[in-house]
């Protein structure tokens, strides 16, 4: 028997875009065993956590294990290793024990290394000494695209093992819809456009505000989602009347917003992928994204791109999309399409693949 432990310190804390890459992941791998996948060489997977965790409803097949007395980087660096052994590690989430070697680690970019101030200098420094040493020391590295692939060999070494696991869209069909969120925020009056916004510079949500004022008097809503105030860009000057603030949604509420948008804006200047635009494809919303890192390998031509550092031609996207029905019902049938080759039962599948090389 071959045995992998996977690091679930993950499902200690609140979710995060590489959050959902390890939760879907290890649905998605669960799922395949108990249809009774083969795992080539007795391979055999368990889930080790902090203390604290509640147990998964969907985990049926793979073992859960309560490892160590304390939780955070002190449990993932000294209890997780130590419980380990000499079996195999997999961390799905970026972060895994600095001095060990039988590990495999998904690093999903290089975004402290590119877009440094979009974080704090603790987290900055943390990641500056862990990502480096765990690329160089660990069995197997993977990544989310061919970008981030070039992007982490060109910073940290030209190494020519790193593999690529696409990420997938179709966990958002999973999500029923909730569309009360449509008759809280008044959004059933008239169209609108959807964007998430964030703090984070590289994240661009400047643009789309910038955007929005140059379109001037239009026929329609612009809808911004998130949990932080869009205001703190443009200098905290009043948005437009019709942009429609809903702060943070669930799931649900998202799934809704996706789905009776006329479309999604994606302005992000860095990603390692990006699930967002993915997941309006995978609800049939017609996506603009920008032109920049990872985002036209993932959305191929499925999208509308614009220039991120552009507000005039991303205003001028947003009128195409609203204004031109065919251009419209084109992107929503390439979206479909470019979200059905995306699924995270093929990234399990990859997984598997290339984990049993390493073993």
């Amino acid at each position: 028997m071959a045995l992998a432990w996977i690091n679930g310190r993950f499902l200690a804390r609140s979710l995060t875009g590489v959050d959902r890459f390890a939760g879907e992941t290890l649905r998605a791998l669960d799922a395949l065993l108990a249809d009774g996948a083969a795992l080539p060489g007795g391979l055999e997977f368990r889930l080790a956590v902090p203390p604290g965790v509640a147990p998964v409803p969907w985990l049926t097949r793979i073992p859960m294990v309560t490892v160590g007395g304390r939780a955070g980087q002190w449990w993932e660096q000294t209890s997780l290793p130590r419980h380990c052994g000499d079996d195999l590690l997999i961390n799905l989430c970026n972060t895994g024990p600095m001095w060990r070697r039988r590990q495999w680690v998904v690093i999903h970019d290089a975004a402290t290394f590119a877009v440094p101030e979009a974080y704090s200098w603790k987290f900055r420094a943390w990641y500056r000494v862990m990502i480096p040493r765990l690329f160089r020391r660990a069995a197997g590295v993977a990544t989310v695209s061919e970008f981030s692939r070039g992007e982490l060999r060109r910073r940290f070494g030209d190494r020519s093992d790193v593999v690529v696991l696409p990420e997938g869209a179709d966990h958002i069909g999973r999500v029923e819809a909730d569309a009360g969120v449509l008759d809280r925020h008044g959004l059933r009056g008239r169209p609108y456009v959807l964007a998430v916004s964030s703090l984070s510079p590289h994240k661009n949500f400047a643009a789309v505000v910038e955007a929005v004022r140059r379109l001037g008097t239009v026929d329609f809503d612009v809808v911004v989602a998130g949990g932080q105030n869009p205001r703190v860009f443009g200098g905290g000057e009043a948005l437009p009347d019709f942009v429609r603030y809903v702060g943070y949604v669930s799931d649900g509420e998202l799934a809704a917003l996706y789905q009776n948008a006329r479309c999604f804006i994606f302005p992000s200047r860095y990603e390692g992928f990006g699930l967002p635009p993915v997941e309006a494809m995978a609800s049939g919303c017609p996506v603009l994204a920008a032109r920049a890192a990872s985002m036209p390998e993932v959305c191929g031509d499925a999208a509308l791109y614009f220039d991120p550092g552009s507000p005039d031609e991303l205003a001028d996207g947003i009128r195409r999309v609203m204004a031109d029905e065919a251009l419209r019902t084109r992107l929503v049938d390439a979206a479909r399409a470019r979200a059905g080759q995306l699924s995270w039962r093929a990234t399990a599948q990859a997984l598997i693949e290339h984990v049993s090389k390493v073993i």
